[in-house]
């Protein structure tokens, strides 16, 4: 019951607050109203979350990086069973970055409380001993080299600060923050500095907020127009995100008309080094 209370009062207080990046908050509640949520409800929806994020990078795994530039076709069967999962984790664990990542920025929450300082969650990364790629990898070389957060992630030292690192490593601020998705966007503006900027940090901060409003909120749709609130009006990920809802809203029964659409119209990558003469793109508002 205390635990009910206090996410009770933890809603009220935050519903209301403004976002650190949007031109004006997430206001999903009416003000003072209460969201109930019994501990086993959230204590499911965690646990949910987080088999959702390692369920579907083992899913992914057969095809990540194999289509550049086009869809896979339907023909394409993708293996699963009960030992897949087991499979990659002893065979290709870098396969679980998005993972990870996440686990090493609760570990320090955990550890030094919600105010910990954003060089204690560079330095825990930097630091650690598994693999990474892009932004990730780029701002784990500048903190090593004395170049620390927010200056870690900026264009200026980081060419892949638009890739999709911290967009797929935001989950936690999520699960840590349910139906607050202020709060979401907070943790995801401070962390996602670290590696990434921009759209970079945008991405990462919407998948969050998306993640927060779904403990309280079935309606898909409505999750994901609320959560694009978060993020500025004037970026290119609002607006590429902006443009994928109208688009499917045109068509709802074809996915893959919306789908070109995006790809004719958002596929250019700006920054990451890797997909020059290429097809390969990893940015963050078209992945």
């Amino acid at each position: 019951m205390r635990t009910t209370i206090i996410l009770f009062l933890s809603l009220i207080i935050t519903a209301g607050c403004k976002s650190p990046v949007g031109e004006k908050s997430i206001q999903a509640f009416a003000d003072g109203e209460i969201i109930k949520i019994s501990k086993s409800d959230l204590q499911d929806k965690i646990k949910g979350g987080w088999a959702g994020q390692v369920i579907g990078c083992t899913y992914g795994g057969p095809t990540e990086f194999q289509w550049n530039g086009t869809m896979i076709g339907d023909h394409v069967l993708i293996p699963w069973d009960e030992t897949r999962m087991l499979w990659y984790y002893e065979n290709s664990p870098g396969l679980y970055d998005d993972v990870y990542m996440d686990l090493t920025f609760v570990d320090v929450f955990e550890k030094h409380g919600l105010d910990a300082h954003d060089s204690l969650h560079a330095l825990a990364f930097a630091r650690a001993e598994y693999p990474l790629w892009h932004a990730n990898q780029a701002a784990r070389y500048n903190i090593l080299n004395g170049i620390m957060p927010p200056a870690s992630g900026h264009w200026k030292n980081n060419p892949h600060a638009d890739d999709i690192d911290f967009q797929i490593e935001a989950d936690f601020a999520g699960l840590m923050a349910p139906g607050m998705p202020n709060a979401a966007a907070d943790i995801g503006w401070r962390i996602g500095h670290i590696m990434n900027y921009g759209d970079g940090v945008y991405g990462g901060i919407y998948v969050a907020a998306m993640y927060s409003l779904a403990f309280v909120y079935d309606d898909m749709e409505f999750i994901v127009e609320e959560a694009l609130k978060t993020i500025p009006p004037q970026s290119e990920f609002y607006q590429c995100i902006a443009d994928v809802i109208q688009w499917y809203k045109q068509n709802p029964d074809d996915w893959k008309s919306a789908w070109f659409e995006a790809q004719k119209k958002w596929t250019f990558d700006k920054g990451c080094p890797d997909g020059v003469f290429r097809s390969f793109n990893i940015d963050a508002k078209i992945n």
